[in-house]
């Protein structure tokens, strides 16, 4: 899966890298690469990235919750320095 998220990513900036070198008299064509460069990295490319990244961990220790801020807050406590 490593190797797939790379190279939609290589892909993905190479048509961009290839819409802005095209020429102005083919500005259509240009706009439909670096536009499809752009889905390609935020519509493909970081979705695989995050649920690799993602998986086997708890979502619940990530949210902001009361649970949460009560840890925060007790964490601080026990820091050197603040009293």
């Amino acid at each position: 899966m490593k190797y797939v998220i790379i190279l939609v990513v290589l892909a993905s900036f190479g048509a961009i890298v290839y819409g802005f070198s095209l020429d102005e008299e083919q500005a259509d064509l240009a706009n439909k690469y670096i536009g499809s460069g752009t889905l390609g990295l935020f519509f493909v490319a970081m979705p695989l990235f995050l649920l690799t990244e993602s998986r086997g961990k708890k979502m619940k220790d990530y949210m902001l919750n009361e649970e949460n801020i009560r840890k925060m807050n007790e964490r601080e406590k026990q820091k050197p320095g603040n009293q």
